[in-house]
């Protein structure tokens, strides 16, 4: 479980975090949406403990991400895609990090497998597609088999056939168990995914919900969420 408690930071003149309470339970899908600039990636920086907060508390399963003891197999993340040595092969680099987590090498074919990328193992990832850095970057998240998985934007560069794969993927996850927080601004598909919404503008929570309550009279979800968006613009 994710626990964010009046959670604030900002940079310079940019309150990029506004004082956000939000509880991400397991065994759903909660997707995280708001603008360019809204504060996603910030709190998933809180949360991983990249960034300090100025004030107020951002927890997993109850302690800080510093305190957690066994963070590669409590708490996956995908923040960055390309943040990739692009000389290594698929393989060599769930390798570094299996090593750095203590995990066991029987793990990476494993997770290789369930991101579709066992063909590819060995080719070097800098002639990867974006999607194909997708698939890597979630088969690193996966590598510790956590609980609590963090993934930021992570349909970015998918082609049809991978945004299918993903909707399969994040549903199987929350089936089993796991907190799934996942940031995205293709409302269409969190539409056909998402559980719960946490829905945040300026830094600000606008709406935390059940999907089932924002679209319960019809409507999409794209016009849920500007109605939202709009309603907390002309509140300000």
């Amino acid at each position: 479980m994710i626990e964010l408690t009046n959670l604030k930071k900002r940079y310079r003149s940019v309150q990029a975090v506004d004082d956000l309470t939000v509880t991400v339970r397991p065994g759903r899908v909660t997707a995280f949406l708001g603008p360019n600039g809204a504060g996603k990636s910030t709190t998933f920086r809180l949360l991983l403990g990249l960034d300090r907060a100025d004030s107020g508390t951002a927890l997993i399963n109850g302690s800080t991400y510093a305190e957690t003891r066994d963070p590669s197999r409590e708490v996956g993340a995908l923040l960055d895609a390309n943040g990739v040595h692009g000389g290594r092969s698929a393989y060599h680099h769930l390798l570094c990090v299996a090593q750095g987590g203590r995990i066991p090498r029987s793990r990476i074919a494993e997770v290789l497998d369930r991101t579709g990328l066992t063909d590819v193992a060995r080719r070097r990832v800098g002639g990867f597609s974006l999607g194909m850095r997708q698939r890597l970057g979630i088969a690193a998240a996966l590598l510790g088999d956590p609980a609590v998985l963090l993934l930021d934007e992570p349909m970015n560069g998918l082609d049809p056939e991978g945004i299918r794969w993903i909707r399969g993927l994040l549903r199987g996850l929350a089936d089993e168990g796991r907190t799934v927080f996942v940031s995205s601004h293709l409302m269409g598909e969190m539409a056909l995914v998402a559980d719960q919404l946490v829905v945040i503008g300026r830094g600000r929570l606008i709406a935390d919900s059940p999907l089932a309550d924002l679209t319960r009279d019809g409507r999409s979800l794209e016009d849920a969420y500007l109605d939202l968006a709009d309603a907390e613009f002309r509140s300000h």
